[in-house]
């Protein structure tokens, strides 16, 4: 068999010139396709947020069980990314495109079905699993069936973008289906997944192209110890942020307090993971047929946008989360109303990832993301400065939703592109299953540690406010939006302090993506 690893790490494999430059057939309903399934994947991390209640009731969840909902999704998504980038890698991205987005559709069909806890809970497993399938492949079969230049920005540009306009949009379907019926509602926000992952496989083979399948083993340890050790990282980070059942008070289950950074489990199972990856990164450098060939991270500007990718969901992530809940408990708006008031978000995340695709042929990537960074950081920032009593959303809260959208389609395209930049065409999908891993497990440690600075700050004022003779409903409301402003403001930080990053190590040039060659080796900037 051929040995996936000879290539030294400064002299990549590069793909054949007609690999590179081929036409793609049917290329415009192919990447109609692609995005279609990577919609499905993004709206099913928000679309159930909303109906939480009524599925609380309606299956009669603990509150202690109910965040495994979205957590048990997540878990299971971020954990398996390597695995189901490699898969792509091996046995041809366009067949586990197909087997993860059928599986998605199955998995759906159970959880709009569900019947008691369990199968629900199962079903969001599997649903993480088979997103975990589909979603590098999807993203490696944009790199490899778009040539380098204006086709693959334009294609990247539209692909990014269905990341905002997924959560928005999210947000609104969730709310709207949920209301429709008291029984069927929360189900229908499941089962709206089968047609379209039942609906893209059965495309599949009729618009993609098929890749190539590369000779090799899959490597069953390598597997296991990054499988386990992602899953150990995502679900101690996932617990300091999720509420210890023990500090919620009678008659209010929607109080409480996250278990914290100091919590033992969370502490433990983080320390395991981070044990298991190190284990994974020592055999991955000796093993013939490597999980994660090393060699993708040879270029420092590469390594570069990976570390970006992390940072920088943390913060959109946690925008959503926090601002969600300040437009429903602070300001009043309903489930549906809230879902709305994020629209924005998804007209500005397009026009933003469009103007990036179009700025990145003449632009290198620094002036780009650097400016989204910032952007980002300051619509935090005036997020941070929302006061209880005196919020209009036309002037306080949407405007900056939109340059919130705007600041991530601009980070989001050029950091995709220097991460995908002269990954060998073997690796294609390895490389992908990295970027979305960084994404998914930045998006968990971001939530996980505002969730613990707002917890933090919001109790502390809600205890001075009723030590001061304040009416305790009238003091947790005020001391959540203290929490919340004071998570955004750390939000903006944690994306300046990506900024800052990239204006002084990303150096590659916009001439150089525009090429599917080997990068250079960067000793300097």
């Amino acid at each position: 068999m051929t040995d996936l690893t000879k290539a030294p790490a400064d002299e990549p494999v590069v793909p054949a010139a007609d690999e590179a430059t081929r036409p793609p057939r049917h290329a415009a309903w192919a990447l109609v396709l692609i995005c279609v399934a990577q919609l499905m994947v993004v709206l099913d991390s928000t679309i159930a947020n909303i109906a939480l209640p009524k599925i609380q009731a309606s299956l009669d969840i603990t509150f202690a069980n109910l965040s495994w909902i979205v957590t048990g999704y997540a878990l299971a998504f971020g954990g398996l990314l390597l695995l189901g980038g490699r898969l792509g890698d091996l046995y041809g991205r366009r067949r586990i495109f197909m087997i993860g987005v059928a599986l998605f559709a199955i998995a759906s069909a159970v959880g709009g079905l569900a019947q008691n806890e369990g199968m629900l809970l199962g079903s969001r497993g599997v649903q993480g699993l088979a997103a975990a399938l589909a979603s590098p492949s999807a993203l490696a079969l944009i790199t490899t069936t778009f040539p380098a230049g204006p086709q693959r920005n334009r294609a990247f540009s539209v692909f990014a973008a269905m990341a905002g306009i997924g959560a928005a949009i999210g947000l609104v379907l969730g709310g709207w289906l949920t209301d429709l019926d008291p029984e069927w509602g929360w189900r229908l926000t499941f089962l709206i997944n089968v047609p379209i992952g039942l609906g893209a496989a059965f495309l599949a083979p009729r618009l993609l192209p098929d890749s190539d399948h590369h000779e090799g083993w899959l490597d069953v340890p390598g597997a296991i110890l990054a499988t386990v050790g992602l899953l150990a990282v995502v679900f101690g980070i996932t617990r300091t942020g999720n509420i210890d059942p023990s500090t919620v008070p009678a008659g209010n289950p929607q109080a409480g307090t996250p278990y914290g950074w100091g919590d033992p489990v969370a502490i433990v199972t983080m320390i395991v993971g981070v044990v298991l990856l190190v284990g994974f990164v020592l055999l991955e450098r000796r093993v013939q047929h490597p999980l994660l060939p090393l060699r993708i991270f040879a270029s420092r500007y590469r390594s570069v946008a990976f570390f970006s990718m992390l940072l920088t969901p943390a913060a959109m992530f946690a925008m959503f989360y926090f601002l969600s809940l300040y437009i429903q408990n602070v300001m009043g708006y309903s489930p549906l109303r809230a879902g709305f008031a994020f629209l924005p978000f998804a007209f500005g995340m397009i026009f933003g990832a469009t103007s990036a695709s179009k700025l990145i042929a003449r632009i290198d990537p620094r002036f780009i993301s650097g400016s989204g960074t910032l952007l980002s950081g300051f619509s935090l920032f005036m997020f941070s400065r929302l006061e209880v009593g005196s919020v209009h959303y036309w002037t306080d809260v949407m405007p900056f939703i939109v340059t919130m959208s705007l600041g991530m389609g601009l980070t989001f395209i050029p950091m995709t592109l220097t991460a995908v930049h002269g990954i060998p065409a073997q690796d294609a999908g390895i490389g992908s299953g990295v970027l979305t891993t960084m994404q998914q497990v930045g998006g968990a440690l971001g939530l996980a540690i505002l969730s613990t600075v707002a917890s933090h700050y919001a109790t502390q004022r809600a205890g001075e406010l009723v030590a001061g003779g304040t009416d305790p409903q009238q003091a947790a409301a005020l001391g959540f939006a203290h929490g919340a402003t004071t998570a955004f403001l750390t939000g903006a930080f944690m994306i300046w302090g990506v900024s800052v990053i990239i204006w002084a190590l990303l150096g590659v040039k916009h001439s150089e993506l525009a090429t599917d060659g080997p990068e250079p080796v960067t000793a300097g900037v």
